[in-house]
């Protein structure tokens, strides 16, 4: 065994991007949609609804996100105690979102520059086993079939800027594909009378969640929206859950991909004409006289490397890369052997 100390410039990092698809099986568009009585009819089902790319009790289902419907004043779901206003599954709902991605409950939810009077918005997060380590931005393809299909896509390619906040970055939602917009924008008046504009919703890649405007959904076809029908009566429970997942079900399309970013440590380990010719294995030696059995060895030695073995600073063994096949080596050969190291 022969030792060698590394060189700074025998180090070298870099770091590659892998995509594949957001779903089950790294699949990049989902075309059916399931959901689970079982789970509609449990507690759970007050918060949020799983979907599935297919029965729920089929071999093979599993999760592939959950929809969740949040609203500030707590309407669309029935209150936790009927004598305290405003707190019920929603505000529930509401709050958590708002904590994640605003990181400030007094903080509200601005969509394209607009800030809605009725802040509510549908929640669509990825399951998390089923994406590397982020959405992949401009692959997003969701269609929204109500009174009329909508494209929405999000518009990382049409911004020089990136915006952050709690969460991570932050896309705009838009009418459009591929990450760009089109001409096509929710404008009009909401279920209060107010007029928006804006966007349809915030899409957030490093936590895995699209959050849906519901005021722009709510629009009529003429004015950008799918009437998707929202409803936010107080104390009693309206599925929004349920419009959504209909309304995306209709449509047949949820197209995403995911992507990770591995950091590989290069490690060039370089074996010049001089060096690594010389076998330290006892049988090329006497064990009585120490001397080398072999006059070749002497004057014409020849070994194989097989193993690259790494050690720190303190001779303790912390990687071993080991060769394809053995590497013939003597006086007229160099070797240099490339050693990666993903992390």
């Amino acid at each position: 065994m022969s030792f060698k100390a590394f060189e700074p410039d025998d180090f070298l990092i870099s770091a590659d991007s892998i995509t594949a698809g957001a779903w089950a099986g790294n699949i990049p568009t989902l075309t059916e949609f399931y959901t689970s009585s079982v789970q509609e009819a449990g507690v759970s089902g007050n918060y949020y609804l799983d979907v599935f790319q297919t029965g729920s009790t089929e071999t093979g289902a599993a999760v592939q996100f959950n929809i969740a419907f949040g609203d500030s004043n707590g309407s669309g779901s029935v209150l936790y105690d009927a004598g305290i206003n405003g707190k019920s599954y929603t505000s529930t709902v509401f709050g958590q979102w708002q904590n994640i991605v605003l990181g400030d409950e007094n903080n509200q939810f601005i969509f394209g520059g607009v800030t809605p009077i009725q802040q509510s918005f549908y929640a669509i997060a990825v399951e998390r086993a089923n994406y590397k380590g982020s959405i992949f931005p401009g692959t997003l393809d969701l269609r929204i079939s109500g009174s009329n299909e909508i494209q929405l896509t999000d518009n990382s390619k049409d911004v020089s800027t990136v915006v952050y906040n709690e969460a991570g970055r932050v896309f705009q939602i838009v009418s459009g594909s591929g990450g760009s917009a089109n001409a096509f924008k929710p404008t009009g008046a909401d279920t209060n009378g107010m007029t928006i504009s804006g966007s349809y919703g915030l899409f957030l890649p490093d936590i895995g969640t699209i959050l849906l405007n519901a005021s722009a959904l709510d629009l009529p076809a003429a004015n950008g929206g799918a009437a998707l029908g929202t409803l936010y009566t107080s104390d009693t429970a309206d599925n929004n859950n349920e419009k959504l997942f209909t309304a995306i079900s209709a449509s047949s399309n949820f197209t995403l991909n995911s992507q990770e970013n591995i950091t590989s440590d290069y490690v060039f380990v370089r074996a010049r004409n001089s060096e690594f010719n010389y076998s330290e294995n006892p049988s090329f030696i006497s064990g009585s006289t120490g001397q080398v059995l072999y006059n070749d060895f002497i004057n014409a030695p020849q070994t194989y490397l097989t193993t690259v073995g790494m050690y720190n600073v303190n001779n303790e063994l912390v990687a071993v890369a080991k060769l394809s096949k053995p590497l013939a080596k003597d006086f007229t050969k160099e070797a240099l052997i490339r050693v990666k190291l993903d992390f």
